[in-house]
């Protein structure tokens, strides 16, 4: 049986890379200087670079289980995501951070239905879409609700964070939360102002905040 690994391997080194081998080189030679932090869910059908268009060096990238960012203040302990957050502001001083979440995600669903016992790690991970989750039946519309709702509370949780709140108010950095929605191949882009998400298609900006506490349109906070 082929090994497709192998020959996707062997395609890239053979086929793509003679293409853009200056990139690669300059890279090497100069250094990444990504403007954009990409903090996004794991799930496989989630693709930064078809979204973004972006090509290497563009996107310093951060997946995660549900696109999560743990809080500043340890509660959950040391996580590799605060350490790509860190880097990122402080080492690459990138220009913007997206989370972007999607539809149909495992994470968030899994955090309404239980993880199973064996799951250890997991359990205690989901635990940081606690203060997303609604007080109903995980119904479709429940569902993509939350996932919303979990992308605004990652980026309230990366204002926390001092050197991105400083970068931040200094206007040097600015944050942006996105769901995409798979079977419409469109990202809802946040808009604090509204305090609702917008396609892409229709909206003026690639998202917006949040950097008050975020208020649903029932009036219900999330802090």
């Amino acid at each position: 049986m082929p090994d497709d690994l192998l020959l996707r391997l062997r395609d890239f080194h053979e086929d793509y890379f003679p293409r853009h081998q200056q990139r690669f080189q300059d890279l090497v030679a100069q250094g990444q200087h990504p403007k954009t932090l990409f903090i996004g869910c794991s799930d496989s059908r989630l693709v930064p670079y078809l979204l973004t268009g972006a090509a290497p060096g563009e996107l310093f990238l951060v997946r995660n289980v549900g696109a999560f960012v743990p809080p500043y203040d340890q509660s959950h302990g040391l996580h590799g995501t605060m350490a790509a957050i860190e880097f990122a502001v402080l080492g690459l001083k990138v220009e913007r951070i997206i989370v972007c979440g999607h539809s149909h995600c495992g994470a968030i669903r899994t955090a309404y239905e239980g993880a199973p016992d064996e799951a250890v790690a997991l359990k205690a991970w989901l635990r940081l879409a606690d203060e997303a989750l609604l007080p109903v039946q995980p119904s479709p519309e429940a569902l993509c609700r939350t996932e919303q709702r979990a992308v605004v509370l990652q980026l309230m949780r990366l204002m926390d964070y001092p050197m991105v709140r400083r970068a931040v108010e200094a206007g040097h950095l600015t944050l942006h939360g996105w769901h995409y929605v798979i079977e419409q191949g469109e990202v809802h882009v946040f808009d604090a102002a509204s305090g609702a998400f917008v396609p892409a298609s229709e909206s003026d900006h690639s998202g917006t905040g949040p950097y008050l506490p975020y208020v649903e349109h029932d009036g219900q906070v999330i802090e």
